[in-house]
């Protein structure tokens, strides 16, 4: 798909038993930009050849027909089969696609970064990888397909995408190893590094923007190029595909504040390899600020908090605190029941509404406490003429709380990483060389 806004789309879903629910994928469709004219919906078995029921692809088609739809979206996996097959039962002309292929062209288009950019050009090539090998098999039963949803057939197609994977895999790596190195410079510096997660459309860019402080890109280029000063905040799906960082200010530390795409239920393994070099900032984090939507039904929330926690516990080693996001859109005794219910996921989270602005110093208090401990030290340093760009760098390096001078020596107390504490120790030693 091209992200034409005037395309038109039914919605299709299948259920093993109970009501179809189709609000996501009715978002999903509007995220993309696209027209919904319709909807077919299904509660049984799946059939293998369609998904739905011959007599509901039956339905589905005449919808199609009716409402002049150019594309069926399912709400389910489809394999690359049942894309061929429901391409011949459809309109000529007629699209097919599943969630994860419409996920993928939504992130397209919001993709501004070459590293994102570089993830969603992955993740179609993973989807593209077995329908590109189906077409294979079907050429070598004389079928030779040029169905909807699968493309014409190209002999050397199924190996330009493997070696496409290939190349883009090493890029990505590239620029994760850069993307390392400046969290290490960072850490050096005396920054603590903390992420956003959590489900995608919780509120994570709008707590960005309420806990960073406005500090001007071009002041921080040498040291965090990445640095933005906005952050996109909207009440709609994926807004954020890359990240986006900002530095926070608490009383005794410097913080930089990391934004990162929203985890999504149900991904097939393909999509989430594809997008697990986003996520690092998440595993590199000194704290992990998981953030959920307060406002929808506790079913939800439990199920968007388990696989928040399933994504972040594979490689994360760091301190999670649960934030309740959008409390202004719930009552008090309701948010009281859904924390008490969810304690085992959700220990001791921090209730904020990041429209309000509300109960903002609670959680500045939490990052504060969780964040790793920080030494305090007493340095004394003899008077040279080094002395003051010492000085400098602690002020720069760690939270300075008092700064003696005498004629012979200077004396600071501070708060700083161990690792800014170790270092001023060799600054201070050299001074004594000097000295």
């Amino acid at each position: 798909m091209t992200g034409d806004t005037t395309a038109t789309t039914v919605v299709a879903k299948r259920v093993d038993d109970g009501t179809p629910e189709t609000a996501e994928i009715r978002d999903l469709v509007q995220a993309a930009g696209y027209e919904l004219v319709g909807e077919v919906t299904q509660s049984r078995t799946a059939d293998p050849a369609l998904q739905l029921g011959a007599g509901k692809v039956t339905e589905l088609a005449e919808r199609v027909a009716r409402t002049d739809a150019d594309r069926v979206v399912f709400d389910n996996r489809l394999g690359p089969y049942q894309t061929f097959n429901l391409g011949q039962e459809l309109p000529d002309g007629t699209e097919v696609v599943d969630r994860f292929r419409l996920i993928l062209d939504i992130f397209g288009q919001r993709a501004n970064t070459r590293k994102a950019q570089l993830q969603v050009e992955l993740a179609e090539l993973r989807y593209e990888l077995p329908r590109a090998e189906a077409k294979t098999s079907l050429a070598k039963r004389n079928e030779r397909p040029g169905f909807m949803g699968l493309g014409e057939y190209d002999e050397s197609r199924e190996q330009d995408i493997k070696a496409r994977i290939s190349r883009i895999r090493d890029e990505l790596s590239n620029i994760e190893k850069t993307e390392q190195q400046r969290r290490e410079t960072r850490r050096e510096s005396g920054f603590d590094l903390v992420a956003l997660a959590g489900y995608t459309n919780a509120g994570k860019s709008t707590l960005l923007r309420r806990l960073a402080a406005d500090v001007a890109v071009d002041e921080n280029d040498d040291r965090h190029p990445d640095l933005d000063t906005t952050a996109e905040s909207q009440d709609d799906l994926f807004t954020t595909l890359g990240t986006t960082t900002r530095r926070m200010e608490l009383a005794r530390r410097d913080v930089l504040l990391t934004d990162t795409v929203g985890f999504i239920s149900d991904l097939p393994h393909w999509l989430v390899e594809s997008f697990k070099s986003t996520l690092e900032s998440v595993y590199q984090a000194d704290l992990v600020l998981l953030v959920v939507d307060a406002s929808e039904p506790l079913a939800d929330i439990q199920e968007k908090l388990a696989t928040s926690h399933d994504t972040l516990y594979e490689r994360n080693e760091a301190p999670i605190v649960t934030v309740f996001n959008k409390t202004d859109r719930v009552e008090d005794a309701a948010l009281a029941e859904k924390m008490e219910a969810l304690a085992a996921l959700a220990p001791a989270p921090v209730a904020v509404s990041a429209r309000d602005a509300s109960n903002l110093d609670e959680l500045r208090e939490r990052i504060d406490a969780a964040l790793p401990a920080r030494e305090r030290e007493r340095l004394v340093l003899p008077m040279t003429e080094d002395t003051m760009s010492v000085v400098s760098w602690v002020h720069d390096h760690a939270h300075v709380r008092t700064v003696d001078y005498g004629d012979q020596e200077v004396v600071i107390d501070f708060e700083a990483r161990p690792t800014i504490v170790e270092r001023s120790h060799a600054k201070a030693s050299d001074l004594v060389a000097e000295a």
